[in-house]
């Protein structure tokens, strides 16, 4: 064997494209195939003075001294490929990738960053294409051989490796040059969250992992709390997301303890709006059909009776593979259980004496990494290496507990951290039997990283433990009254970071938000109700975020719309428990308040379903029966959405409500129950039936000063005038309104007006201004991410279209409407009395034929929202 170059190395790596598929076709002649492959490659390479360092199946790994000679190898490679006659056969693709860096040899191969860096750049590129890393790039890019030049590919974020890696393409005169996107990180949908700290070790579980993620389409990994399941389930995903066309998904359990929540869990992870009357589950199965997909479901034991949920998913999507993390076997059917073992621990009695040798061992690599990042003076030594390893031990390997004691560094030495640690495990693992001897081993370290605290700090975290799904400074200043307990609330929540038991996240323009590992919030609970403050806390924390709830109210509508909605979703789990403890504590008026307050926010933001159930539920609370001027809120709520899926529904919620406002006597109150109720029966034709209503609202309204009010109403009667084709009234009073809506700054309303207006526009002969009015209303129900409003805006624009001539274009519009209103929970109704009343289908499909219809109607239904604003704006100037 040719000697391996050492120093700087160019390294190669190929591999043919779709190999399994090319043996299954191939059969018996796969192996012929594969050396006349090999021929081609290695005589590439031996003319470029390359030296074959291994070959594992169909994939060689070249290295050369000289980069501009593995460019050079793999161009002629990839030309013979292409020219070679591959008959009866399909023709043979093969990827290739090219790196420069650093060559050390362990053994008779290549060890180090580099040569796995070379082999991911291989794996980012598709058959037929060399992708180039950037230090290759610029010491070849001058030099490069007649008709060969390099492609930016941007940068991108390569399986396994933490920094973004720029690409490039070499591009070879007479080859094929236009490929997809590298099949990199960034080259699949996937919602995975960013990991904050580094993964140490695991090299052996994740290949484990993979491979068993090849043979079975449910694999669950098991493990106590803080063994790393979520980690490694994590690092997997991002692993193996290139191999999937449509890329990853997580799903988050952690702020969900209902089982009937989890389908709406994994629809919102996936973004898959709800239906009227149709289970979510079923728009969940219907969007996985024909997706390939790999779906990470996290902290799955405290739902585990959902379990029949992932098999229902995996039944009707056959290209769905399910990773699962939970403490507990789910028991379904084709399920495959990995139980995730501990790092890798040294044994205290026979160490190694050389340090390097320590160092390599990954739990000792853990505790080093995070001392380092509590303290960057901290190293590990020849004198306090054993110390770290007999800690590593003590500890079983559980990561979670390995990071707690690492971050004592900050005030303690490793001898230190060890003696206090032997007495605490000693303590807890005595206790507590009943518990895996793991589960206890981590308990002992939270509770001995928790008794550290000073006992403010205990306090205060164990106050903390009673958020879900995360909270902010303020809510943390308002439920846990760190002043009364003596701390500055900044100051706590400083102490608890540093010291690993809360963490610290800043969502991009957003405010900074804390959260805690749900292993150490169990603790934290436990704690809270030992010293007797479980409830009182858990009444705050209620009271908190109902508040929250009725405070959001008016802004759902506002100008800082966006940024309430947005504040609505971060806080919905908390939300979600401050319900149910109204619920629980027979709280009717505040449960009713709360949820009455929040439909538009669920209207909005596509949680129908989970909205009616609250809604429903609080409306069915024994001590919430009374004409109360909460339930009529409630009712007026639950009315609200159920108009945007089941109007008959909606008319009966409406009903009750306005009697009860006019028992109440209240005439705020009773101005907005008659505006409701109108709507209604405007829908159903009976427009002077509706203006009476409304008649009496607008005085109701006038007479309170409710400017606002007035203007809702008053837009409203412009239905008498639609009917008796008034346009030019209809517009000179929508104006009249939409000015006051700019002037308050009521972004919902305006683009709820703007839509009527665009309408009046297109009747009173006026199309450009009607486009112009509905492509302003798309822009603020676009940037409130309100797809019910995005639905009926497109169904404007249907109608304006087809009055303009452009038929197939007002059907491919209505087409996007039906998408959209599809996405919203079968919102939105039709208009009223004229407005928006009638079908711009039947209109536009009169001056078409069948076949010209159905085609514009099945390209609309695929048309994204930009795609169709250009539609909207090309009607300008024909």
């Amino acid at each position: 064997m040719t000697e391996l170059p050492t120093g700087t190395v160019t390294f190669l790596f190929t591999d043919i494209e779709g190999s399994t598929g090319l043996l299954q076709t191939l059969g018996a002649r796969y192996a012929a195939v594969l050396d006349e492959h090999a021929a081609i490659v290695r005589r590439a390479v031996a003319d470029g003075g390359g030296v074959e360092v291994s070959t594992h199946g169909d994939a060689i790994f070249v290295a050369f001294r000289s980069p501009l000679a593995a460019v050079r190898a793999a161009a002629a490679a990839q030309r013979g490929l292409a020219s070679h006659d591959w008959s009866p056969g399909p023709p043979l693709r093969v990827r290739m990738g090219i790196h420069t860096g650093e060559g050390t040899l362990g053994g008779d191969d290549y060890v180090g960053i580099d040569v796995h860096r070379a082999a991911r750049i291989a794996d980012a590129a598709h058959g037929g294409q060399v992708i180039v890393s950037d230090a290759t790039r610029g010491l070849v890019e001058h030099t490069l051989p007649e008709g060969a030049s390099l492609r930016d590919l941007g940068l991108h974020h390569l399986r396994g490796l933490t920094d973004p890696e720029r690409l490039h393409q070499l591009v070879v005169a007479g080859l094929e040059s236009d490929f997809p996107p590298p099949r990199t990180l960034d080259a699949r949908p996937s919602n995975l969250p960013p990991q904050l700290t580094s993964f140490v070790g695991r090299e052996e579980e994740i290949t484990e992992v993979e491979r068993l993620l090849g043979q079975t389409r449910l694999l669950t990994l098991t493990g106590p709390g803080g063994s790393g399941k979520s980690r490694l389930a994590l690092r997997v995903a991002a692993d193996l997301l290139p191999q999937y066309r449509d890329g990853s998904c997580f799903v988050d359990l952690a702020p969900v303890t209902d089982p009937a929540l989890v389908p709406a869990a994994v629809a919102n992870a996936l973004g898959v709006p709800e239906s009227a009357g149709r289970p979510i589950l079923d728009e969940v199965k219907d969007h996985l059909r024909n997706r390939e997909l790999l779906q990470v479901v996290d902290n799955f034991e405290q739902v585990a009776e959902a379990g029949p949920v992932i098999e229902e998913l995996l039944t009707a999507a056959p290209r769905l593979r399910t990773m699962v993390t939970s403490r507990v076997v789910l028991s379904l059917r084709g399920e495959q259980e990995y139980a995730v073992p501990p790092l890798h621990v040294p044994d205290p009695g026979r160490l190694p004496l050389d340090l390097s040798a320590l160092t390599g061992v990954e739990a000792v690599r853990l505790f080093t990494e995070r001392a380092k990042a509590a303290s960057p003076r901290f190293a590990l030594t020849e004198q306090n290496a054993p110390v770290v390893a007999e800690i590593t031990a003590r500890l079983d390997g559980l990561p979670l507990a390995i990071e707690l004691a690492a971050t004592r560094t900050k005030v303690l030495t490793p001898e230190q951290i060890l003696s206090r640690l032997k007495r605490r495990l000693s303590i807890l693992t005595s206790g507590s039997r009943s518990l895996p001897e793991r589960q206890r081993t981590l308990r002992a370290a939270i509770a001995w990283s928790y008794d550290l605290l000073d006992p403010v700090d205990r306090r205060l975290f164990a106050r903390l433990s009673i958020f879900t799904g995360g909270w902010t400074f303020e809510s943390a200043e308002a439920v846990c009254d760190p002043e009364g307990l003596g701390v500055d609330a900044l100051d706590g929540l400083t102490s608890l970071v540093d010291k690993s038991l809360i963490r610290r996240v800043e969502p991009p323009g957003r405010p900074a938000r804390f959260s805690m590992l749900e292993t150490i919030r169990e603790f934290g609970l436990e704690q809270l109700e030992d010293t007797g403050e479980l409830e009182p806390v858990r009444r705050r924390h209620a009271e908190h975020f109902l508040g929250l709830a009725e405070e959001a109210e008016p802004h759902l509508t506002g100008k800082d719309q966006g940024e309430w909605l947005d504040r609505c979703d971060q806080e919905h789990a908390n939300i979600r428990a401050a319900l149910r403890w109204a619920i629980e504590t027979g709280d009717a008026g505040r449960a009713q308040s709360a949820a009455g307050g929040l439909w538009r926010f669920w209207q909005q933001r596509g949680h129908l379903a989970e909205g009616r159930r609250w809604l429903e539920e609080v409306l069915a609370m024994p001590s919430g029966q009374g004409p109360t001027a909460a339930r009529a809120k409630a009712l007026a709520g639950a009315g609200g959405i159920a108009w945007w899926s089941d109007r008959e529904a909606s008319r009966a919620l409406y009903g009750e409500a306005l009697a009860i406002a006019r028992g109440l006597g209240d005439p705020a109150r009773l101005a907005e129950a008659l505006y409701n109720q109108a709507f209604v029966v405007a829908a159903e034709q009976d427009v002077e039936a509706a203006a009476r209503l409304l008649d009496e609202s607008l005085e109701l309204f006038r007479q309170l000063g409710d400017e606002a009010g007035a203007a809702r109403a008053q837009v409203m009667l412009v239905v008498r005038d639609a009917m008796a084709g008034a346009w030019d009234l209809v517009v000179a009073t929508t104006e009249e309104v939409a000015a006051i809506w700019r002037r308050l700054g009521d972004r919902l309303n305006l683009a709820f007006d703007l839509i009527w207006l665009a309408f009046a526009y297109g009747r009173a002969g006026r199309p450009d201004d009607a486009r112009a009015t509905a492509l302003e209303a798309l822009d603020l129900f676009r940037e409130a991410d309100d797809a019910t409003g995005i639905a009926l805006t497109f169904l404007d624009l249907a109608f304006l279209l087809t009055w303009e001539g452009r038929h197939e274009d007002a059907i491919r519009m209505a087409a996007v409407s039906k998408s959209h209103r599809d996405r919203a929970g079968g919102g939105p109704t039709p208009g009223f009395g004229g407005m928006l009343e009638g079908d711009p289908l039947a209109e536009a499909g009169a001056h078409l034929s069948e076949d010209a219809a159905r085609r514009a109607w099945e390209e609309g239904l695929t048309m994204s929202v930009p795609e169709a604003v250009t539609l909207a704006r090309g009607a300008a100037g024909r």
